[in-house]
C-alpha cells in the first residue's frame, strides 16, 4: 500500500513540479538533436551531389579557363669541363660537355580583350554557369636579353626558338590558334606532359602547355616583335589569366549579370563599369611591380597560377548554404518554442503531456526536410514561405485542442511567426548577423524575464 502511494506521489510530483517539467522538456530536447543531425548531414550530402553535377557538368561542356603566355621559349647551351688521367700516362686531359637549357622570356606589352558570352547549364534540378569566350591577344616581345646571366650569343639557339602557351582546357579549345609573330606565322600544337609534371593548384587546375614550331628567322634583326593571336574556347564556372607582361592589360564584358572577380588583382575601380541585368564590363591593368616575379627564367619555368586573376560567374542563390545556416537555429527555434508551452503551461496550470511535447518537437524539425526539398524547386524566399506557414499552421491547430483557450492559439501563432521570420532575417544578413542575432536575443531574454515573474516558483 504504501509502495502504491509512493508512485502516486512521485506521478503527482512529475505532473505538478515546475522543476520536473524543466528536465522533461530538456530531455526531449536532447532526443530531438539525433533527427536535427540527420538533416544536417542530409544537406551536405545533396550539396555535395550538387558539386558533383557542376564538374559533370564543367568535363562534358569544357572546365574552368585559366590561361598563360604567350612565353619565348630559346634554349642555350652550357658548359661543364672536367679533368681525366690518360690510362698508362701521365698526361691529363679536359673535357668539355655542353647541356641544353632553356630560358623563358615573357612579353614588354600584354593586352587581352575577352568577350565572355554566359548560359546556365540544367542537368535534372542543379544548375550551373558554362560559358563560350572569344578572346583575342596582342601585344609585343622585347630583345631577348642573355647577358644578365653572361650567356655568349654564340651559345644561344636562336633557330630553336618556340613560343608556348599554357592553359587549363584543352579540351573547351573551339578553334586552330596561330599567331602572327612579327612576319611569321606560327601555329601552335599541344605538347605531351605527364601530371607529375605539370602540377597542380589550390582548386586542382591542371595547365597543359601548347608550342609553337621554331622561330628561326623571327629574331635575325635583333628587334622586338609584336604579335597577334585569337583563341575561342568553352568553359565554366572560371576565367582567368596569369599577368605575365610588363604591362598587362585585361578587358573583359560579358552577359553575365552575377560576376564576381576574384585572384591576386581586382579590376581599376574607375573601369568597373556598372553590374546590370545586361551583364557587366570591367579592365584590369596589372604593372610588373604589381607582382613578385621577374620578366624572364632560365633553367625552368616556375608556377605562377597563384598570381592568377579574373571572374567567377556566379550562380547567385545557394539554396544548400542557406537551408544549412536555418538548421544551425534548430536547437533555437526548438528551445524558444518549447520555452513558450511551458510558461503557457506554468502560468495557467494547463496539463501539457510529454507526448504532445514531442509531437510539436518532430513538427519544428519537420520544416527542414520541407525547406530542403521545396528549395530544390522554388527561390528559397518561396521555399521558406512554404515551409514555415505550413509548420505555424501545424502547430497552431494542434495546440488548440491542448490549451483550449483561443488567446494562448494566437499567442503560439505570433511566437511562432516572429521567430521564423527572425530566422529569416539572420540568415539573409551576412556583415550585420551577429549584430541583428544578438539585440533580438536580447528582446527574447527581457520578454521571457518579464513573463516569468508570474510564475511562483515556490511549487519547484
Amino acid at each position: 500500500m504504501e509502495t502504491v502511494k509512493q508512485n502516486k506521489g512521485f506521478a503527482n510530483w512529475i505532473r505538478t513540479s515546475i522543476t520536473a517539467r524543466m528536465l522533461m522538456i530538456g530531455f526531449i530536447i536532447l532526443i530531438l538533436l539525433v533527427p536535427l543531425i540527420f538533416i544536417k548531414e542530409l544537406i551536405r550530402e545533396r550539396a555535395l551531389r550538387q558539386q558533383d553535377v557542376i564538374q559533370e557538368v564543367g568535363n562534358l561542356w569544357g572546365e574552368q579557363v585559366l590561361f598563360m603566355g604567350p612565353i619565348l621559349k630559346i634554349p642555350y647551351k652550357t658548359y661543364t669541363e672536367s679533368t681525366k688521367m690518360v690510362t698508362g700516362t701521365k698526361s691529363v686531359i679536359t673535357e668539355r660537355t655542353a647541356e641544353t637549357h632553356y630560358a623563358y622570356f615573357f612579353p614588354d606589352e600584354l593586352n587581352i580583350d575577352a568577350a565572355v558570352d554566359a548560359l546556365k547549364k540544367e542537368r535534372g534540378i542543379y544548375e550551373t554557369s558554362v560559358f563560350s569566350s572569344d578572346m583575342e591577344f596582342n601585344g609585343k616581345f622585347g630583345v631577348p636579353d642573355f647577358k644578365q646571366k653572361d650567356i655568349k650569343d654564340e651559345d644561344v639557339l636562336w633557330n630553336k626558338a618556340t613560343v608556348i602557351m599554357k592553359t587549363s582546357n584543352l579540351k573547351g579549345i573551339k578553334n586552330q590558334i596561330e599567331m602572327q609573330l612579327g612576319e611569321a606565322t606560327l601555329k601552335f600544337l599541344p605538347r605531351y606532359q605527364s601530371q607529375s609534371n605539370t602540377g597542380y593548384y589550390t582548386d586542382n587546375v591542371l595547365l597543359h602547355e601548347l608550342e609553337s614550331p621554331y622561330i628561326t628567322e623571327a629574331f635575325a634583326a635583333k628587334e622586338p616583335l609584336d604579335f597577334t593571336s585569337a583563341m575561342v574556347v568553352n568553359g565554366s564556372s572560371k576565367i582567368r589569366f596569369v599577368p605575365v607582361g610588363e604591362a598587362t592589360k585585361l578587358h573583359m564584358t560579358s552577359n553575365w549579370k552575377d560576376p564576381s572577380f576574384t585572384g591576386n588583382f581586382l579590376p581599376e575601380e574607375d573601369a568597373v563599369k556598372t553590374v546590370t541585368e545586361a551583364g557587366f564590363e570591367a579592365n584590369w591593368k596589372v604593372l610588373q611591380t604589381n607582382r613578385q616575379f621577374e620578366q624572364s627564367f632560365f633553367g625552368s619555368l616556375p608556377d605562377l597560377r597563384e598570381f592568377s586573376f579574373g571572374t567567377e560567374l556566379l550562380v547567385p542563390v545557394d539554396e544548400y548554404q542557406k537551408s544549412e545556416r536555418s538548421a544551425k537555429y534548430g536547437y533555437l527555434v526548438i528551445a524558444l518554442t518549447f520555452l513558450v508551452f511551458f510558461l503557457i503551461q506554468t502560468i495557467s496550470t494547463i496539463n501539457i503531456h510529454p507526448f504532445q511535447y514531442l509531437m510539436i518537437g518532430l513538427a519544428l524539425v519537420m520544416f527542414y526536410t520541407l525547406l530542403i526539398s521545396i528549395s530544390e524547386h522554388q527561390n528559397f524566399l518561396k521555399a521558406y514561405a512554404i515551409a514555415s506557414a505550413s509548420v505555424i499552421a501545424l502547430i497552431s491547430i494542434y495546440s488548440r485542442s491542448i490549451l483550449k483557450s483561443m488567446k494562448f492559439v494566437l499567442l503560439i501563432f505570433a511566437a511562432l511567426s516572429a521567430l521564423y521570420a527572425f530566422i529569416f532575417v539572420i540568415i539573409q544578413l551576412e556583415s550585420y548577423a551577429l549584430l541583428v542575432g544578438s539585440i533580438g536575443l536580447f528582446v527574447i531574454l527581457a520578454t521571457v524575464m518579464f513573463t516569468s515573474r508570474r510564475i511562483d516558483w515556490s511549487q519547484a
